[in-house]
This record gives structure tokens, sequence and C-alpha cells, in this order.
């Protein structure tokens, strides 16, 4: 029997910064597929093995579910108590936050429900006064001094024990997701360590978000249960339709929006997306959005911090101001991409980028340095987004309610005609204060060497726009009532303007600046705040915020990142317009040595090995013979090696003369020659080929469509060359007056 004709263990895999082949991955899919369905048919255990295998895809998504919706939970409690934990503690039980901590109080008033005597701040415990001077300067102290241990610990344990832990992981986890292979990086490591670090770096206060990041924590939780699949621990492209569905399960977590994140795993992060998994995901984001529900971090039987609900209606008049926070959200996209891009190459090609520590440091005691004694900045960001969406109620304390009259009820138990207060006014400078903090800190903080998601700080900078612009709008319709445009709908003593519902429209123009998302994002701003009604006014300011910022630069912030780490990403949505044929971006060029070969039944073991030694390359075309260039097919490096080494382990009499023959049958042999080497079952005998007049236009769809790693370029049937996916991205990057170096990976 021929020895290969048993899998040899480690062929059919790849090496590490390499491109899955996709067409291969699906095809050897099909056949285990169609193998399970005949042997069904045969006997009872089969047809119970062929009913598991088609319900594993089911069960798997059932654990990821579990599993995010759990991790997701015990972020939000643990992040909660420790951002707390900067400004005291309570002596009730050091575990509970200070809202749970004043909820089992037998001693707080509703007007004052943020005090009660079991929660003591630093100064009160240290030198028992929270009055005066010294007061404000111990609680100072302390705040800075949490942040920066906060910030310590999670720098150092980032870089100690998994680097990939850092950042986002969005733009890596679109090109995973794009077929290439990042060992490590949603391993099990990474997740512990960036469950962790998430934790301490959104306590730290710095202007970074959690949302991002709980994507990479639940597509490490699929990568990892994968491994109890075989189905899906042996198939590369079948592990990504499940890391698909993760990454919906993060968003459903990230936001409580289980819609918005499968449409955001649609729209943004995912290469291919049948309909198969468009179900799997709306499942497992479902079951992570239940299991988050059940463990209810925050207290209020919501998913998210900041769920509001407004009972005000928009008018017509009014999509002009969501339109202008659609340009600003626009304007500020453009700016934070470019700047931020240039910031991070800084730090990539000087010195900085050898301190991560340090820089975490320095950032971190600028930012609660200069965030203390602004109550805005001190307070978490996501509570400061709930406090601008929040719409003003008769009961309300903040000082973005403190309105004059506000008490008076005497028209029919409505909100009366609101003049601001001394309160507003005064919240209105610390919010302006806020938005320039928050603009300028966030481009120093994204991409620092922590886990920094970007979801919450671009909302944060769009809901300051938005509250500050509502209240603007609102003081105008108050004051000038008798103009035009409020006259014919806004009536004496109604309650026309909703600063929340502003506040809400810019957070949503803002993020959709920044990432260029469209349509999951309007979804996710409802789901969010239950508002049906107000998809029109998120649909003109996402809408527009996209028009302005695509006229400024066409990448997204996570493209962006993409482009300068140099993955090997090709971009479905961007359009090929050269004209350029398959000729002009083939390996070898004219003046080049000819292309590397192997011959089907001439090439002896060792020849084969002297080759692999003298070249880099992943594969190699196999001909008939190097005279007539016919191809035959295409074999991969790693299979290869790891077949002949199997191969002089495990066959006998197989020597470096030994011949290997990729042909069905070898001729017979004259007597005391040694044994040849059967290698057609690696031998890929249906490689992409186009010839040699095919416009790169098509070539380049054909690589994104089929997610092609090489496609050989024929003439008259002879082979002349090969187009790696790199040699793609060189050529797009060239045409593009980039730098075509720039594309680091295989």
């Amino acid at each position: 029997m021929d020895f290969l004709e048993e899998p040899i263990p480690g062929v059919g895999t790849y090496d590490d910064f390499n491109t899955i082949d996709w067409v291969r991955e699906k095809s050897r899919d099909r056949d285990r597929h169609r193998e399970i369905t005949n042997k069904s048919k045969e006997s009872t255990w089969a047809l119970i093995h062929s009913v598991s295998d088609a319900f594993s895809g089911w069960l798997l998504m059932l654990l990821i579910g579990l599993l995010s919706g759990s991790l997701a939970g015990l972020i939000d409690i643990s992040a909660h108590w420790m951002t707390d934990l900067k400004e005291g503690i309570c002596t009730g039980g050091f575990w509970f936050n200070h809202e749970h901590c004043c909820w089992n109080s037998e001693h707080v008033t509703f007007e004052e429900r943020d005090k009660c005597p079991e929660w003591n701040s630093w100064s009160q415990l240290i030198i028992s006064t929270d009055e005066g001077a010294f007061a404000y300067i111990v609680n100072y102290f302390m705040y800075v001094l949490w942040a920066l241990l906060f910030a310590f610990l999670a720098v150092s344990l980032v870089k100690v024990f998994a680097p990939y832990a850092c950042g986002s992981g969005i733009p890596e986890i679109k090109t995973i997701l794009s077929g290439f292979i990042i060992r490590g990086y949603l391993g099990k490591w990474t997740l512990v360590i960036k469950t962790i670090t998430l934790v301490l770096a959104v306590s730290s206060g710095l202007s970074l978000g959690k949302e991002g990041p709980l994507v990479h924590v639940a597509c490490c939780c699929g990568n990892i249960l994968c491994h109890c699949f075989n189905k899906y621990r042996k198939n590369e492209a079948k592990r990504r339709e499940v890391l698909s569905a993760a990454a919906a399960a993060g968003v459903s977590v990230a936001f409580g929006a289980p819609i918005g994140g499968v449409l955001f795993s649609l729209e943004e992060v995912s290469y291919y997306f049948p309909l198969k998994t468009l179900w799997r995901s709306f499942f497992a984001a479902l079951v992570a959005a239940f299991t988050l529900r059940s463990i209810n971090p925050f207290g209020n039987s919501r998913l998210v911090l900041f769920y509001v609900e407004f009972h005000t209606p928009w008018h017509l008049f009014e999509l002009v101001p969501f339109i202008l926070l659609g340009i600003f959200g626009g304007l500020w996209g453009a700016l934070f991409i470019r700047t931020n891009i240039a910031w991070c190459r800084k730090r990539k090609t000087t010195q900085l980028g050898k301190y991560p520590v340090i820089e975490v440091l320095v950032v971190t005691a600028i930012t609660a340095i200069l965030a203390f004694p602004n109550e805005y900045t001190r307070m978490s960001t996501s509570e400061l987004i709930s406090e601008l969406f929040n719409d003003c109620g008769l009961l309300d304390s903040s000082k973005l309610c403190d309105y004059e009259n506000r008490f008076n009820t005497s028209k029919g138990g409505e909100l009366p005609d609101r003049p601001a207060g001394v309160g507003v006014y005064s919240a209105m400078w610390q919010l302006a204060l806020t938005l320039i903090l928050k603009i300028v800190i966030t481009i120093f903080t994204f991409g620092m060497k922590i886990p920094s998601g970007l979801f919450i700080p671009s909302m944060a900078v769009g809901a300051i726009a938005g509250r500050l612009l509502g209240v603007g709008m609102e003081q105008l319709a108050y004051y000038h009532q008798e103009w035009t445009v409020f006259n014919s709908w806004c009536s004496q003593g109604a309650d026309c303007i909703t600063p929340g519902l502003y506040a809400m429209v810019g957070a949503a123009a803002c993020l959709g600046g920044v990432t260029r998302m469209t349509v999951s994002l309007v979804v996710i701003m409802f789901e969010l705040t239950g508002g049906l009604e107000y998809i029109v006014p998120l649909m003109a300011a996402a809408m527009t915020s996209k028009w302005v910022a695509d006229a400024l630069g066409r990448e997204g912030i996570y493209d962006a990142h993409i482009r300068l780490n140099g993955y090997p990403f090709l971009e479905a949505k961007e359009e090929f317009a050269h004209k350029t044929l398959a000729m002009d971006v083939m390996k070898p060029r004219r003046n080049d040595p000819l292309l590397t070969v192997l011959t089907q039944d001439s090439m002896t073991v060792e020849d084969v090995e002297n080759i692999i030694s003298e070249t880099t390359y992943s594969g190699f075309p196999v001909v008939v013979s190097r005279e007539s260039q016919r191809l035959v097919g295409f074999v991969l490096r790693r299979d290869l090696i790891i077949s002949i080494e199997n191969a002089r382990k495990k066959q006998d009499g197989v020597v470096s003369t030994s011949i290997i023959y990729f042909t069905e049958h070898s001729p017979p042999l004259p007597p005391y020659t040694p044994p040849t080497l059967k290698l057609r079952n690696i031998l890929d005998l249906s490689p992409f080929t186009v010839t040699d007049l095919t416009p790169m236009e098509i070539v380049v769809d054909i690589f994104r469509k089929l997610g092609l790693r090489q496609c050989l370029v024929t003439h008259n049937g002879r082979l002349l060359g090969i187009i790696t996916k790199k040699d793609v991205l060189k050529h797009i990057a060239q045409m593009a007056n980039q730098d075509p170096d720039s594309i680091l990976f295989n």
C-alpha cells in the first residue's frame, strides 16, 4: 500500500504569517462532508456521527455566546468597581462600587443618592475629613496614583505575557478573517491577559473604551472553542466562519445590540460571510446578549450603561443641526485618522516605540492630572455618555438639568419652557473643556501597548458636541419663539428640543466618521437607546459624516492601521481602475531569473531539497518538463518538506537519489535503483490560472472574491509566471504612489 494514502500529520497546514488557500480549504470541507453523508447510509453509528457533525456548529455558537457574555459581564462589573476605587472605598464591603454601596444604605436620600456614610473618599479615610484644600489634594493625589498603578499593571502584563493583547484587535481580526495566519493572536494567553488588562486600562481613566477589545475577546473564545471540534480545528476556512460569528457576539455584549453585532460583523469585519454564517452569528449574538442580561452587570436590567428613552418627537427643521453634527463627525474622523496614524508611524520608526511602559505612564499621568478638576472628565467615559444622552426630567439632579422654573408644573404636568440656569452654563464650559481634552488625548492613547477601544471615546466626542449644540438650540427656541422656524411647531410651554437626542446623533456621527460604519452603526445606536423613531436623524448624520470623511480620506481607522502595519489585506470596497495586465505584475519579470519549477517525474529528493533550501517561496508550480513548461499542478513548500521528512522516516529505502513522482503511475524501475517517492496526493491539480493578457482589474477581483493566495500565468498552455497576493498588494500600492515595500508579510 502507498504510505501517502494515509494522511500525513501537518500536511495541509500553514506556517505563521502566511495566507490560507480558501479554494483548497473549501474543497477539503466538501470532500469531508460528502464522505460523512455517504457513510451515514451504511450504519446507525455513522448516521449519529453525521447528525452530530451537522449540529456541532450550533453547539459551538452556544458555547461562544455563553463564554463571551460571561466574560463581558465580569469585565463590566470589575471595571465599574475599580473605576470607583480611584475616588474612595465602601466600608460596608470593599467589593461594592459607589452605586451599589449606597443602594444598601438606609441613610441616603433620593436627591443625594450618591452620598452615604458607608462610602468614604480617600481623604475621609486618611485625614478624616472631606472638606478643605488639603482633603482635595489628598483625593487628587490618590486619583492619579491609582490611575498610574492600573496603567502600569496593564502595560506590564501585556509586555511580559501577551504582546498581542494590546490595541483594539479589530484591524488584526479583519486581516485574520481575510485568510491570514497570526499564530497566538487568538490564543488562550491573549484571552486571559486581554481580559485582565482591559479592566485595568478602562479603570485607569484613559480615553479608551472596552467595546473594540471585547470583539477580540469574543474571537479568542471562538478560536479556543474551535479546538474542541474536529470539523473546525482542521479547516482554516470553517474556523473563519466561526470567528465572524464570534465578532458579532463581541459587539452584541459590548453594546447590548445583537442585531447591530451581526450587521457589524457583516459590514465591517468579515471577508467571507455566507448565509449559514449569518444565521449562526445571529444565534451567537442572541445567546451572548441573553447571558449578559442574566448577569445584569449594571443592576438596571439593561444590557448597557447608557440606555435612554426619549419621549419628544423631532421636527423636520432639526435635520439641519443633525446634518451639521454629521459634518462635524466627518471632520473629526478625518482629523483623528490622519493625526493618530502619523503618531503611530512616529512610534514605530523612532525610539519612542522601545519604551511602551514609559509612554503609557506619561499619557496616563497627563490624562489623570487634567481630568480630576473637571467632573465630566473625572467620571468614566461610559457614565459621561449616559449623562449626555439623558433627557432631563423633574427628578434629575445633574447640573445639565439645572433649569430655572423646572418645578413649575402648572401647565398640565408637562415640562414647561426651560431657560438655562447657572448649573447649565457652568456645565457647558466644563463640557467645552472636556471636548478639547478628549479630542487631543484620544489621538495619543489609541495604539498604545494596552487594550484600547475607539468606540466609546469617539462617541463621547460626538455626544459632547451634540449636547452643546442641543442646549444651544433649546435656548434659541426658548428666547426666540417668534422666529418662523420655531413658531410653526414649537408652541408656548412645550418641550420642543431634546438636547439628549442631539448628543445621541453627535455620538453616531463621530463614530461613523472614524470607523466609516453606516447601517450597523444606525442599528447599534437605536438598539442602545430604544428610539426607533429617531432612525432618520441617525441615518442623516451617519451618511453625512461618511461622505465628509470619505472626501478627506478614503480609509477608516481600521483600514489605516492595517496598511500601517503592512498586513496583506485586500480591501473589498475599493475599485481597481488601472489598465495593467497580468504580465505586468507576474514574477519573474523580463530581466529576472527563470521561474523556479519542479518537474513531474525527473527530479530526485536531493534536487527538491536543494530548491527548498535555496529559496523562500511558499510553493512551486509542477510542470511536465523544463522544455515544454506545460503545467501539471501546484505544490506547497510546507507540504513538500513534511512529506519528504515523513518518507525518510517511514518508507524503507528512500534516499537522496530517489526520484519524486507527481504522476498517477510510476514506470517500472531497473534493478538496484532506490524506491521512488510518490507525492501526487499533495499536488493541487487544479491551480487557478489566468492568461498573460488578463486585465489586472479582473485578477484583483478574482483574488478578492475567491481568497486566492497565488495565481499562475500561462500563454497557450505554457507556464509563464506566478502572481501572489503580496504581488497584487504591492502593485496596488505602487499604482496609488505608495511604498510597495510597506507590505511586510508574505
